[in-house]
């Protein structure tokens, strides 16, 4: 009994430490930029609302392109470096939902000291209240001429063109869950120099679709 009450005191003060390191931002369901300093600090991004706007040349003859738009050529947001970025989504449901973990990580502890696995005896999903990001939140390098910066996705030749239809460049990131309706997006490979966007198709819902989106834009000097 005595182990257990350790292994559980153990457990909450790992969480209440993750808890202090990853800071709750200001506005839900947005993504910030993470800086990894001594006090994970938060950078809110450029926010833009955009419809998909489709434009074609020569009734389609001439080729065809769809994609966002983002007034300006570059953003406001500007990161010094693309390598090992970090950004963070949340749903802002962690201040309520703090005593609930506690007491799930103790019930989760009793429950493994007697041989059971808590992940079959919960019955809840494993994301917590919102599902993997990375399944509805695209990274895009966006175009940045003519006083705006686009993302492209879909941009066709024309009738007789040769070459393939193409988009705007992706970049993959992973999602790290945090805690509960609480992820970290780690940027898989190094930024290059330029303009990049997030683009959440129809606001974030956990994989809906539609025509407009949500982007949280970023620069890399």
């Amino acid at each position: 009994m005595k182990y257990l009450f350790v292994a559980t005191a153990f457990l909450f003060a790992v969480f209440s430490l993750n808890a202090q390191k990853y800071p709750e931002p200001e506005f839900s369901n947005e993504v910030y930029y993470l800086k990894k300093d001594s006090i994970h600090s938060l950078t809110r991004l450029e926010k833009e609302s955009s419809k998909m706007d489709t434009k074609t040349k020569a009734a389609g003859f001439g080729g065809a392109e769809s994609g966002y738009a983002i007034e300006g050529t570059s953003s406001s947001v500007r990161l010094a470096s693309g390598k090992g970025l970090s950004f963070i989504i949340s749903t802002g449901a962690n201040a309520k939902q703090s005593s609930q973990q506690s007491d799930s990580i103790l019930r989760d502890s009793m429950l493994r000291a007697h041989g059971i696995d808590p992940s079959t005896a919960s019955g809840m999903s494993g994301y917590g209240g919102m599902n993997d990001p990375s399944t509805s939140i695209t990274l895009y390098k966006a175009d940045a001429s003519k006083g705006q910066r686009k993302i492209y996705t879909m941009k066709m030749g024309g009738a007789f063109s040769m070459g393939k239809n193409k988009s705007s460049d992706k970049y993959t990131f992973s999602a790290r869950k945090i805690r509960d309706g609480y992820w970290e997006l780690v940027i898989d490979k190094s930024l290059p120099k330029g303009e990049y966007a997030f683009a959440v198709m129809g606001g974030y819902s956990g994989g809906g679709g539609g025509m407009d989106a949500l982007l949280y834009a970023f620069g890399v000097d």
